[in-house]
């Protein structure tokens, strides 16, 4: 451990199991000496295990539903109040495809399927970023990240609804962090992540077969959740302070392959 993270304090969205990026940040957190506020949807945090994270890493749980203003106003300021005051980090960890839960094509979706999913994935972003801007809640130099996938850029049918969410985040994330920046001093950043075995990539028609698809491609193969937990504690730290508006690729270099041998070979 280097005490990357000694005397800092943050908010946590969206762990739900030891599988969850979220999870594993809030563990790697911890050990470089952070201290946070775990939440998540009230729904969620019943069907999971929040209660061992939270006893794990001393933390406290408020729940919030991230699509309610009212619901992150109390979150922020319950946060201030037992962190002891403002906030260095917050990680959104957050996506939901109610399309993809229910087998409903791109080609032909359920449109309330489609707004709730945006709402939840993309939207509750921009008004995470609201509640802290107007509350001033963040500390000068803090950091946010926000987890996102290549299909924001490129074609992955299977990935349904969820490619035009992440493309909404990423464009929210540098759009309200020119005004984080400008004002606050505050980056914010998302990070491209590889196919990862969590609960949600899980979820996604034909994932296993992906996932083996992206190691092959990868040089140096996909990156696990931990990998991530790793990469996303740098961009909390003071190392990465004039890191921002940055779609950061954390993905074993999968991004910029065009093919490789290990695939090649299945065709020759």
């Amino acid at each position: 451990m280097y005490n990357l993270l000694k005397g800092k304090k943050g908010i946590i969205f969206g762990a739900l199991n030891e599988n969850s990026i979220a999870w594993k940040t809030a563990e790697r957190a911890f050990e470089e000496g952070a201290e946070f506020v775990l939440t998540n949807a009230p729904a969620s945090i019943r069907m999971g295990e929040l209660d061992v994270l939270a006893k794990k890493t001393n933390a406290q749980i408020i729940p919030a539903d991230a699509t309610s203003i009212e619901d992150l106003e109390n979150l922020v300021e319950k946060s201030m109040e037992i962190l002891g005051g403002k906030i260095d980090f917050v990680l959104h960890s957050i996506g939901m495809s109610v399309n993809v839960r229910k087998n409903k094509p791109y080609t032909d979706p359920n449109y309330n399927f489609t707004q709730k999913g945006w709402d939840v994935s993309a939207v509750s972003f921009h008004k995470v970023l609201n509640v802290l801007y107007h509350k001033k809640a963040m500390k000068d130099w803090g950091s946010i990240v926000a987890l996102t996938y290549m299909a924001a850029q490129r074609v992955f049918p299977d990935y349904n609804d969820m490619a035009d969410n992440k493309a909404y985040l990423e464009s929210i994330a540098r759009s309200f962090g020119y005004y984080f920046g400008r004002d606050f001093k505050v980056r914010v950043n998302t990070i491209s992540q590889s196919p990862t075995p969590t609960t949600a990539g899980n979820g996604v028609k034909g994932f296993d077969g992906f996932i083996n698809f992206s190691e092959k491609m990868s040089p140096l193969g996909n990156a696990s959740a931990a990998d991530c937990a790793d990469y996303t504690i740098s961009l909390f730290s003071d190392l990465t302070k004039k890191v921002t508006l940055q779609n950061l690729f954390h993905d074993g270099g999968f991004s910029n392959m065009g093919v490789s041998d290990a695939i090649m070979e299945k065709f020759e």
